[in-house]
């Protein structure tokens, strides 16, 4: 078991386009499946936090990470930030209700999850959605940062992924438990469009699903996962025929050729450099006027459709290009 990319819209590759999909997928045939038995699924409050060891990380954290994001709190006995930080997460996990799993690591009897995260210091709070972990952060942070990241973490989670959360038995708590979780969510009006984009990208069908994912769009401009993965999977079938080596013997041998920077940009993009592309886009927006400027600075937008605009590579990227623009 590796932790797979360390990025809350990580290295880009097909694995990864497909795992919002496929999460929301499963999420939805556990909560059916749950149904069918004649139950929602709901569990106590008390298993919001939970014990992870190596032998149950599979099984407690990256299939649970499948309907709701879980976060890891690496931990030790005789560290003292751990003490103050461990029970602030188990209370917001608490008061959060079923919007995230809590999974606390001794490390001292984990070293091997702890190396595979390449955790050098604790405390160290890592989050795992859909299969994917990325660091949220690291030392006793302030609460109100530690709402925020939650909030980030939950609403990622929810828009690019379709998990909805557990639902907590309030009975359980009870007369002063927390309220009732999420409930079983009902299909929404463009869950089979979605569906049918994430299967026709299994088939590596990039037209389908381009199609798939502007059939959603044609109805509701604003649909944010909808937005991703038409970004995502236009750029898949960009580069799907590509030769690498030429493509990057290209851009070297002719820096000034706007088309040969872009495709270059796509190529760094798919294989994870996402600065080394925005970077490249940025520099040819600055090299470039009239069409040539235009084309690529749609280029780069597409490309920061593809990460998400909150991830602080973009931020970093459009004050980049503010800067040569104007």
């Amino acid at each position: 078991m590796q932790p797979r990319n360390m990025s809350m819209s990580g290295v880009v590759d097909l694995a990864a386009v497909k795992a919002a999909g496929e999460a929301k997928v499963k999420a939805e045939q556990a909560r059916a499946e749950a149904a069918r038995q004649g139950g929602g699924g709901a569990v106590p409050p008390s298993a919001l936090v939970i014990d992870v060891d190596e032998a149950g990380f599979e099984r407690d954290v990256l299939q649970r990470s499948a309907e709701v994001p879980v976060v890891i709190d690496f931990w030790a006995e005789w560290c003292e930030p751990c003490k103050q930080l461990g029970p602030l997460l188990e209370r917001l996990a608490q008061e959060y209700n079923g919007r995230f799993l809590l999974a606390k690591v001794d490390v001292d009897a984990n070293q091997m999850l702890m190396q595979q995260f390449g955790i050098q210091g604790i405390p160290a709070v890592f989050a795992v959605v859909a299969g994917q972990a990325l660091p949220l952060f690291q030392g006793a942070a302030p609460e109100a940062q530690i709402r925020e990241t939650l909030d980030q973490l939950i609403q990622v989670g929810e828009e690019r992924f379709g998990l909805t959360g557990i639902a907590v038995d309030a009975a359980a708590a009870g007369p002063e438990g927390a309220e009732q979780g999420p409930a079983e969510v009902p299909a929404g009006p463009y869950d089979a469009l979605l569906e049918a984009a994430v299967r026709a990208l299994d088939a590596n069908d990039f037209a389908g699903a381009v199609q798939a994912y502007k059939n959603v769009l044609s109805d509701d401009p604003t649909n944010t996962e909808a937005k991703l993965g038409l970004a995502q999977a236009e750029l898949l079938s960009r580069v799907r025929d590509m030769d690498p080596q030429q493509v990057r013997d290209d851009a070297a041998e002719k820096p000034g050729d706007v088309a040969a920077q872009i495709a270059a940009a796509d190529l760094d993009l798919v294989g994870g450099h996402v600065e080394d592309a925005f970077g490249r886009l940025v520099e040819t927006v600055r090299r470039n006027f009239g069409d040539d400027r235009d084309a690529v600075r749609l280029r780069l937008l597409e490309l920061f459709e593809v990460i998400g605009p909150e991830d602080p590579r973009v931020v970093a990227a459009r004050t980049a290009l503010a800067r040569v623009l104007f």
